[in-house]
């Protein structure tokens, strides 16, 4: 059952973009605390500090209405990874992030999962701009905005993660 009640089911050819599950919160927690493979989204150092992050994307979604889709693939029902549209206080305006989780990645999720989330902020929210905020040094989501049609525009401070490159989607009309 999703946490909120309020958060679309969108579906691709392989994947389930849905709202975060009680369930879902082991996944989330082994990637959040892993110092490696959580480095350019925010590591948490413990258990408890990641069941806030948790509950804290919940609160995103009830507050802005969006947020990270628990991305499930169809074909084993697990979560897989996390993408969807983030602007907590401090971001500079709303942001397109993915991440996939450990045994999932080279299969194209992140890609396929970010693009169906892009579709629904473009076409569902009626979002006309999206960026991607990216720690230098992330080549592999440097690549994939690139690969999204996304490009550089500038480095900023991030309130959460410091120096950060800020790539920016197409719109709506360009992906037309």
């Amino acid at each position: 059952m999703s946490l909120t009640l309020n958060i679309p089911r969108l579906e691709t050819d392989r994947l389930i973009l849905r709202g975060p599950e009680a369930s879902d919160f082991e996944a989330y927690c082994a990637f959040l605390t892993d110092p490696v493979r959580a480095e350019g989204f925010g590591v948490e150092k413990n258990r408890p500090k990641a069941w806030r992050w948790f509950a804290l994307n919940i609160g995103h979604w009830a507050l802005h209405g969006y947020g990270y889709f628990t991305i499930e693939d169809k074909e084993s029902g697990a979560p897989c990874g996390l993408t969807g549209i983030w602007n907590p206080e401090g971001w500079p305006e709303p942001e397109i992030g993915w991440v996939v989780f450990e045994g999932f990645e080279g299969r194209g999720i992140a890609r396929e999962a970010a693009t169906r989330a892009r579709q629904w902020a473009y076409d569902d929210l009626g979002m006309t701009t999206l960026t991607s905020n990216i720690v230098p040094g992330n080549d592999r989501s440097i690549a994939l905005a690139e690969r999204l049609g996304a490009r550089f525009e500038r480095s900023y401070t991030n309130v959460e993660m410091g120096e950060d490159m800020l790539y920016r989607h197409p719109g709506p009309e360009a992906l037309a």
